[in-house]
């Protein structure tokens, strides 16, 4: 019987792991299209990251829902050139998972340039059947 129980505990960290390293990759698969979903103006592939109670607070310490960040990527007068995150991590927490790192945009908004860098938080969690983005947060860096 104890063979049985050590070997069903061996197994479980060997397969906890794996599914963690599984799951922060696909997370990270997710902020790279969320890149190119702002890019391209799509909001569609948007939505499936987003979940219904989404919120993001921006630099400037406002906030946007669901609805209000799907209507700002279909605004055509926000036209990013270059969207890019770098030095992301990803900590696991169960059904939950926080991804740090630094992005990179520039374009034009209403035909004014704009080039900015800064910081995210996003959260993440299991909802669904699927890793979902419920919180966002970003600064700007001076």
């Amino acid at each position: 019987m104890w063979k049985r129980s050590g070997l069903a505990s061996a197994l479980w960290f060997l397969i906890v792991p794996m599914t963690f390293a599984q799951d922060a990759s696909k997370i990270l698969a997710m902020e790279k299209i969320w890149n190119q979903a702002e890019l391209n103006n799509d909001a569609k592939a948007l939505q499936l990251i987003l979940a219904e109670d989404f919120i993001m607070t921006v630099g400037d310490g406002y906030t946007l829902n669901k609805k209000d960040m799907l209507d700002s990527v279909r605004d055509k007068t926000y036209k990013p050139t270059l969207l890019q995150s770098e030095g992301m991590h990803v900590r696991m927490h169960g059904t939950a998972a926080v991804v740090t790192g630094e992005y990179h945009e520039k374009g034009t908004d209403k035909g004014k340039p704009f080039d900015r860098r800064g910081r995210f938080t996003d959260t993440w969690m299991y909802l669904d059947n699927r890793w979902q983005c419920v919180a966002s947060h970003f600064s700007v860096k001076p």
